[in-house]
Formats: C-alpha cells, sequence, structure tokens
C-alpha cells in the first residue's frame, strides 16, 4: 500500500473500542455511555458517541505512519521541531458501526516566520464531515504559548481536585499507567506494539493519551459545581493542542501528571462559527512532577441545547 493510500480504508467504531476508551481515561461523560446516554435531555444522536479524543489518537498514529513514510521525521529532528499541534474543529458526532474516513493532505512546508510542518486533516462519515483540522510540527508550541506558568508552587503538595492558592487554575492529580495508554491506543485504532513491548523493555507514551485525561478533569471541576449533566449538557466544538516531544519521550509508568484547568470568562466576542453562541472556553495544562510543561491546549464547549436552538432556526 503506498503512502497516499494508508487512509482510505474505512474505521469502523464498535461501543467496545468507546468502553475501553473512557475508561482508560476516566471520561464519564454521559455522551459515551451505553446505558446513560438515554437520559440526556434531547440528545440527538440517538446513541453513544466516540470520544474526541479517541478520534485524535486515531490521528495522532495515522500523522505517525504518514511522517514516517514521506521521511519526514528526519526534517524534524533535524530542525528540532519539538512541539506537536493539533487544531481540531468537530463538525459531527461519531457513532458505533458507522464508518469514518481519515483524509491527510499533501504536507506544506513553511519557513515564515520559522519552519513549519503542515497537514490539513478530515474525518468524514455517513457521507458528512465530522471533524476538520490541521496537525503541524514547529519548533515553539502554537496554542497559550504566552502564558507564564514558570511562578507556580510546588503542586506537587497542593490537594488533589483544588484550586491553586493565588491562582484560578483547578488542580487534577492523575498518575500515567501504561496499560491505560495502550488501551486507549487500541480503543483509537493505534497499533500499541509501535510504543510499547514489553519483551524488548521499550515504553514510548503517545502524544494525546495524556491530553485526553483533561477531559476527566473538566467532568470532575464541573460535578464539583454541581452542573446537571442530564439536563445541561455540553459538546466540544475544538481542540487545540500542543504537546512538547521531549518531555514526552521521558514519560514513564506512574508518573504523575498535574492537569491546570482555568474558565475563560463567556464574552459575546468568543461564539461559535457564525452564531451568537458563547463558547465556554478552558484553558488547560499538564505538568510533570518538576513543573515542566508536557502539553498545553485550549478545549471549547457549548450546551448542546443552544445547538440545537440555532439548528432549529435555520
Amino acid at each position: 500500500m503506498s503512502p497516499d493510500e494508508m487512509n482510505k480504508e474505512p474505521y469502523i467504531f464498535e461501543q467496545i473500542h468507546i468502553e475501553v476508551a473512557r475508561n482508560a481515561s476516566d471520561d464519564f461523560n454521559l455522551f459515551h455511555d451505553k446505558h446513560k446516554w438515554l437520559q440526556i435531555t434531547h440528545n440527538p444522536f440517538k446513541g453513544p458517541i466516540v470520544l474526541g479524543y479517541q478520534l485524535n489518537t486515531l490521528i495522532e498514529y495515522q500523522m505517525r505512519l504518514y511522517r514516517a513514510a514521506h521521511h519526514e521525521d528526519q526534517v524534524i529532528a533535524e530542525n528540532n521541531l519539538r512541539f506537536s499541534n493539533y487544531q481540531i474543529t468537530f463538525v459531527n458526532a461519531v457513532r458505533p458501526r458507522v464508518p469514518v474516513y481519515l483524509d491527510i493532505k499533501k504536507t506544506l512546508i513553511s519557513t515564515i516566520p520559522t519552519l513549519t510542518l503542515g497537514n490539513r486533516i478530515a474525518l468524514k462519515s455517513d457521507g458528512k464531515t465530522v471533524l476538520l483540522g490541521f496537525k503541524k510540527e514547529t519548533s515553539e508550541p502554537l496554542f497559550l504559548a504566552g502564558t507564564p506558568l514558570d511562578n507556580l508552587p510546588d503542586l506537587n503538595g497542593i490537594p488533589d481536585r483544588s484550586v491553586v492558592p493565588g491562582t484560578d487554575y483547578f488542580l487534577k492529580r492523575k498518575y500515567l499507567n501504561n496499560g491505560s495508554a495502550k488501551n486507549f491506543l487500541s480503543g483509537s485504532f493505534a497499533e500499541q506494539a509501535d510504543y510499547f513491548d514489553e519483551v524488548l523493555q521499550f515504553a514510548h507514551y503517545p502524544e494525546i493519551f495524556p491530553c485526553s485525561l483533561t477531559s476527566g478533569a473538566l467532568l470532575e471541576k464541573a460535578q464539583l459545581e454541581n452542573h446537571d449533566f442530564k439536563r445541561n449538557p455540553m459538546v466540544y466544538t475544538s481542540h487545540e493542542i500542543s504537546v512538547d516531544r521531549h518531555y514526552v519521550s521521558l514519560l514513564k509508568n506512574n508518573d504523575t501528571l498535574n492537569i491546570l484547568v482555568k474558565q475563560v470568562p463567556e464574552s459575546s466576542a468568543n461564539t461559535l462559527n457564525q452564531t451568537n453562541i458563547r463558547l465556554r472556553t478552558y484553558h488547560c495544562y499538564g505538568l510533570l512532577e518538576s513543573n515542566a510543561v508536557l502539553f498545553r491546549l485550549t478545549m471549547n464547549l457549548v450546551p448542546l441545547e443552544e445547538i440545537l436552538k440555532n439548528l432549529a432556526q435555520k
């Protein structure tokens, strides 16, 4: 199979893929639950849906194969493009047993302002686009690069599920686990043997799996704020992710990951494209035990009710 044909075969998610991924990442969102999806008010999806970070991981793995097939890993290494960036817009949901097709466009190389390798990506399902975005390799993070995080206190001594003193950050502490990472890969149609092999004694964490743990952090934050997941469900509209490959390469089983979550005040200047629906934006950071920043990401959500209202008016 040629590199340009590798993404022509469909991916068909079963409910077991969803179960494996949500359990591996502690994501208890009702939209993915094979029973509780029915409890969501006015749920239009008529069944459980695939996790957004599952789709991101599918993209990560196929981009890994694409880079290798096109000999782009050498360019990345020689130019120290240590940041892996994902800009993802969710257009629709992916349901079990409905074929999904991934399209990766040819790599574009830009040198202004600095060297960047970039690819447009799209996922289609049931004849409709469900995801659009870009995957880019850069020497500096594309998202939230200007946030100062070097003046934070020692996060390891701060209680889990609490606010970091002197800041607006909610802290959720997680511990990386090889088994969970392997399960998340398998649930996302990524070959876990490319990352972990006990016989050969190597373990290389994927980029997206640590980021996926932020969904559970948001859910726990909302739970503490008494959010009603059944009557006021929220759906993702986009992810913007910058991951530091250097720190990913150092990850190992049982490493501490301190996830910081900060909600941005809602504003009429920050709305869903071509609508008046205000986005609920979260800036999230994954810090290692040394306070080194593993990832920076923005997640945008909107109430499902607002989307349905907007569709009814069209």
